[in-house]
């Protein structure tokens, strides 16, 4: 079917029906809705609550690294007796707490929260559609994800514990079920509900292709979408590339855990006796693990980066600097990603050629993330800069971005990875580059879309608070990693006092630890002007940031379908900012420095003559 042709069946199904539409039911409109916009609220509101159980499980471990095997009442209330005897941190609570940590965090809060949320609000909005391709399989999509958030919630609960063997999960840890308390139940639910976060990740980034290919309106070609469009669609692609190898891994997992094979497993003692494992290789689970597993930093970055780009460009008034080349830089690093895994590999034993071939590849990515920064730096040069909210946490993002990318290329070399691999050097750096940085685009894509999800505005100042604190306490928490790092403290230990080497870094961990907690409870502002702002925010505007792209076009209430009659064409590029006093103001309002991209382009004088 032509794009022409979809779109007018599209058009007919609504348009006929938008008057006579039955009447919705509190199930079918908030819980089981197939409507874009609401499904992207349920993302948000279920990863933001993995996010605060995440945050409050990093703070417990940081307690336990600042102050080692001293009793505090928090461990007892919310660990038990089994885990925090006398209030005292297990070492197994504590691997426990750090894998599901980085489990949510990675997963069901910057993959499925971010990308989760921001695919469905903005792409049927912003290429001009009525919905996804398929609204049954995106209301599917959301009900997986929100499964597999109750299976994984659940493993905390199991006799044995929750996984524990990092979020990486290697075997033999991960694959033998007696190995420690952690490898048993907790261990089997944790790849249960991964293979269903895969499952609905691949349902929704298929939905998400399907409908940027097939159902963008009259005059959006590919080089009129906005930038957030071009990194949502290029991030699914990724996904559905990269996601079946993790969970071919999974089942492997299974398989080895449950019917005897040995895909991970080889020579393996237990108390001096002999398993029979034969033949396998916890190498190749690496491989496999990791071939998913840098391309999901780019699949948390490049949504953020594209939110990012859509944000500096309205609130600079400003074009964004460089169009194509950031969309050729979005595929460079989409392509890249997917080749550089083996830098997670450096010290398993790697042939050394085939590390500088991985060195190589990963040193070239560089090259892309270098033109999106120096891009959006330019944008912000001599831009009418409007400094609210959004526009500081993407400011923020670009800091962040530069910081931890820095790192990255120390760790990139085989030769200088050696030195610091899995010590707090690694922490740090990927904590700041993919983690605070795709918080970061997450918070500016929450405060900028707001208007547009809820009809109301957020408290700008309480915004401000928010972003000033987390700014210094993520660079208080993550900095000082980068330095105890190069003295060698290695991640993972629920205590370092047995080596009296790291004792004179206690009291950086102290540090680190103060601001962590400083962090955390500025997230408190957050919820506090989310939910306030919800119900008693100023109401919104239909364009409060005088923006170009078509989502503000849509009326403030919301209907099922976006637009009430016919879908807006599309004339102009996403970006036409700094239009005041040009040769366009017949177009546009006096003073107005902007052309939405619905507004025809102005005639010639040769249409004109006639």
């Amino acid at each position: 079917m032509s794009v022409n042709a979809t779109l007018n069946a599209q058009d007919q199904h609504h348009d006929d029906g938008h008057g006579h539409h039955h009447k919705e039911t509190f199930i079918t409109k908030y819980i089981f809705s197939q409507d874009h916009k609401m499904i992207a609220k349920q993302f948000l509101i279920t990863g933001f609550a993995m996010g605060f159980i995440g945050i409050l499980m990093s703070i417990l471990f940081r307690i336990q690294l600042a102050w080692p095997e001293q009793s505090f009442y928090i461990f007892e209330l919310l660990l038990g007796d089994k885990y925090a005897p006398d209030g005292v941190m297990t070492p197994d609570s504590y691997l426990a707490l750090v894998t599901i940590h980085g489990t949510i965090m990675v997963f069901f809060v910057l993959t499925a929260g971010l990308s989760g949320t921001f695919s469905n609000l903005l792409i049927p909005l912003q290429i001009g559609a009525r919905d996804m391709a398929s609204g049954f399989m995106n209301m599917v999509s959301y009900w997986l994800f929100f499964i597999s958030c109750v299976i994984m919630i659940s493993s905390l609960f199991v006799e044995s514990g929750p996984a524990s063997a990092g979020w990486t999960i290697y075997p033999p840890l991960s694959a033998l079920p007696e190995a420690i308390p952690g490898s048993g139940l907790g261990m089997t639910l944790w790849l249960i509900s991964m293979a269903i976060f895969i499952a609905q990740s691949l349902i929704g980034s298929l939905n998400y292709i399907v409908t940027v290919l097939n159902l963008r309106t009259k005059g959006m070609s590919m080089t009129r979408l906005p930038l957030t469009i071009w990194a949502l669609f290029v991030t699914a692609i990724i996904g559905v590339v990269s996601f079946p190898v993790l969970l071919s891994a999974a089942l492997m997992l299974i398989m080895d855990r449950s019917f005897g094979t040995s895909f991970f497993l080889s020579d393996i003692y237990i108390k001096g006796e002999v398993l029979a494992h034969q033949g396998g290789s916890p190498v190749l689970f690496e491989h496999l693990f990791w071939f998913l597993g840098h391309p999901e930093v780019y699949i948390v970055i490049l949504p953020a980066m594209g939110l990012v780009s859509e944000i500096m460009a309205t609130n600079s008034r400003k074009p964004i600097f460089g169009y194509r080349a950031m969309i050729a830089s979005i595929l460079a690093i989409a392509f890249l990603s997917t080749i550089v895994w083996g830098h997670h590999m450096f010290v398993s034993g790697m042939n050394p050629f085939l590390g500088s071939v991985f060195t190589f590849t990963t040193l070239l990515i560089a090259i892309p993330s270098a033109v999106k920064a120096f891009n959006w730096i330019t944008t912000l040069w001599k831009g009418n800069l409007q400094l609210n909210p959004a526009m500081l946490f993407s400011i923020g993002f670009v800091s962040t971005f530069i910081t931890g990318g820095l790192t990255g290329i120390i760790l990139g070399d085989s030769t200088l990875d050696i030195n610091v691999h899995d010590t707090y050097f690694v922490i740090a750096h990927f904590h700041l580059v993919m983690g605070i940085s795709a918080v970061y685009g997450l918070l500016a894509g929450v405060y900028h879309w707001f208007p547009k999800m809820y009809g109301r505005m957020m408290n700008k100042n309480l915004g401000y608070a928010h972003f000033w604190i987390t700014a210094v306490g993520a660079y208080g928490v993550f900095f000082p990693m980068h330095f105890i790092g190069l003295a060698g403290l290695p991640r993972r230990y629920y205590t370092n006092t047995a080596f009296p080497y790291f004792d004179d870094l206690a009291d950086v961990n102290v540090l680190i630890t103060l601001f962590a907690i400083l962090t955390a409870l500025a997230q408190l502002i957050f919820v506090y002007n989310f939910i306030a702002s919800i119900f008693y925010g100023r109401k919104a505007t239909q364009n409060p940031w005088n923006a170009t792209t078509l989502e503000w076009t849509t009326p403030v209430e919301h209907i099922h379908g976006n637009w009430p009659g016919e879908i807006p064409s599309v004339y102009r590029w996403s970006y036409d900012y700094s239009k005041m006093n040009k040769e366009e103001t017949d177009y546009v309002i006096p003073g107005q420095d902007y052309v939405p991209q619905n507004i025809p382009l102005q005639p010639n004088e040769d249409e004109l003559s006639h």
